[in-house]
């Protein structure tokens, strides 16, 4: 009887993809199904963020199909301004997403502690938020759930969108997505409305209100609250409530982002109109892609994150103990991602340099 040798297929990243191909440094963060990890590729020398997620805890939480998404999705897209996926991997308890790493820390951790910013700081970073939405819209992917918590800095201060988690390729009739953080969600998916990209635009209006004024237009300890103030008024900035140093443009770029119809919405007509509008008319959207501008606002040298948040472990443990392995044994097929592989959308953004 001759020898029988079984050839790995070098093509099939659940073959070649395990977890011993990376070196865990130290954890950087927490997520609702696991920690992020500071990584290093043992090959390419190449470090990373890896995000470990509990299979079990996935489950728990009925997310499968939110994780498996944002999988789908990571895979289409590639961009500058965009955190991008490297490699997808699984085992028999957990998957793990290998992601650039951003040590600049997310915005939420800066707002924090900053408070408030220059004019020159948030239109920076706002033109960094609308770039990579220009790409996402063009290429019909809605984010749904744009905030300072998924909005991370490198180490320049370039501002990059993470978390795909609840991201959809647009569909007209979708008024049974309904995800969200409450105080960015706009209304029309609050109201349970069928919704479109204008959604992701009026969240760019509240964090830029945020970084003006140093808290959000809508406000309210539930959901409900948060609701019933959006209802209740519209929020409008006026001129005796400009901050020094700030100009009428901004304002009036601001007011038209955070207004509830999305019909009187700017950038209801797509992200060409937001970045016509005279406060970034003449902003260097080449030269941003490029990262060849100089950044007004820096993160400090390392890591940019806060330690306590990821020491914290998690209270679900007793129900997770009844989460068997058979349960979700067959529930995360085609997870493998390999960075070699093609990107399905290549960066096409709205130009409207000068």
């Amino acid at each position: 009887m001759g020898n029988c040798i079984l050839k790995v297929d070098e093509n099939d990243p659940s073959t070649t993809l395990t977890k011993q191909q990376f070196t865990y440094l130290y954890p950087i963060g927490k997520g609702g199904f696991g920690k992020v990890w500071k990584v290093t590729h043992r090959k390419l020398r190449q470090q990373l963020a890896m995000k470990e997620m509990s299979k079990a805890r996935i489950v728990s939480k009925r997310s499968v199909n939110s994780v498996m998404n944002e999988r789908r999705i990571l895979a289409m897209v590639r961009h500058p301004l965009v955190v991008n996926m490297h490699y997808a991997l699984q085992d028999k308890h957990n998957l793990y997403l290998v992601m650039d790493l951003k040590s600049g820390g997310d915005l939420r951790y800066h707002i924090s502690r900053k408070k408030t910013f220059t004019e020159a700081q948030c239109k920076f970073l706002i033109a960094c938020l609308i770039s990579s939405l220009d790409y996402l819209h063009t290429n019909n992917i809605i984010h749904r759930d744009i905030k300072p918590e998924n909005l991370v800095l490198d180490n320049r201060g370039y501002l990059h969108i993470t978390d795909f988690g609840i991201a959809r390729i647009w569909q007209p009739e979708n008024a049974h997505e309904t995800s969200g953080t409450p105080g960015y969600m706009a209304p029309e998916v609050l109201c349970r409305n069928n919704h479109g990209f204008a959604v992701d635009y009026f969240a760019v209006g509240v964090i830029a209100y945020e970084l003006m004024m140093g808290r959000r237009p809508y406000t309210g300890r539930t959901r409900k609250e948060i609701r019933d103030s959006i209802l209740a008024k519209q929020v409008q900035l006026s001129r005796t409530e400009i901050p020094g140093g700030w100009s009428p443009e901004a304002v009036d770029f601001i007011n038209k982002l955070i207004q509830r119809k999305p019909n009187n919405r700017l950038g209801v007509n797509g992200p060409k109109e937001v970045k016509e509008h005279v406060w970034l008319r003449d902003f260097p959207w080449s030269r941003l892609l490029e990262k060849k501008l100089e950044t007004p606002f820096s993160p400090l040298n390392g890591d940019n994150f806060d330690s306590r948040h990821v020491r914290n472990e998690w209270k679900d443990e007793a129900a997770l103990a009844g989460i068997s392995e058979a349960s979700y044994s067959n529930l995360f097929q085609g997870y493998f991602f390999d960075g070699n592989q093609n990107i399905i959308f290549k960066s096409r953004p709205t130009v409207v340099d000068k």
